[in-house]
């Protein structure tokens, strides 16, 4: 069975934003809201330091803390591992807000319904990429089957030596990081 996942190389991001702006255009976001959040990372130790940004977005954990604690369902996981929002069942409580480890819930101001991003699952569906990897300039991102050892992304995962964010919260996140 098919089980999404995404690899982010840091060594790789411009920090052009393109991803973040096309994601807000494709799920019709304001400038000030935003499904991708950028955090800079500073290493070394003066005066050899580098500076290094890490794109931050829902990372579709297997264990999803916001899943298990919305009281009513709203927020869901497929078959392939997408987590999801019905709109319709939520109520805007934000539970999932402040369960979520990696802040990447964006409450709706207009329609009240707390929404992320969905790894473009309609564009996925379709058998097309997620629009941030589509966009990204510096090919900094890998989408495909973690699944499938043939993929590109199994093998970069392997190849890169690739790790999830914060492993040690049990929630089991499918984006992968190379740092």
């Amino acid at each position: 069975m098919t089980r999404y996942g995404m690899l982010i190389d840091t060594t790789k991001c411009v920090e052009c934003f393109g991803c973040r702006v096309a994601c807000q255009m494709q799920n019709g976001l304001p400038p000030e809201e935003a499904f991708i959040k950028f955090y800079e990372q500073e290493e070394g130790v003066y005066p050899n330091v580098s500076f290094y940004a890490v794109p931050v977005q829902c990372q579709h954990c297997e264990n999803p803390p916001c899943m298990h604690n919305c009281p009513t369902g709203a927020t869901y996981q497929t078959k392939d591992g997408i987590v999801l929002v019905d709109e319709n069942k939520c109520i805007g409580c934000k539970y999932c807000v402040v369960s979520c480890p990696y802040q990447a819930r964006v409450p709706n101001h207009e329609t009240g319904v707390v929404e992320k991003c969905r790894f473009c699952a309609e564009e996925v569906a379709a058998g097309n990429q997620p629009i941030c990897v589509n966009t990204c300039v510096g090919n900094a991102r890998i989408f495909g089957d973690l699944d499938d050892p043939n993929s590109e992304i199994s093998k970069e995962i392997i190849a890169r030596k690739a790790k999830p964010l914060r492993e040690d919260l049990g929630t089991k996140p499918k984006i992968y990081y190379v740092r």
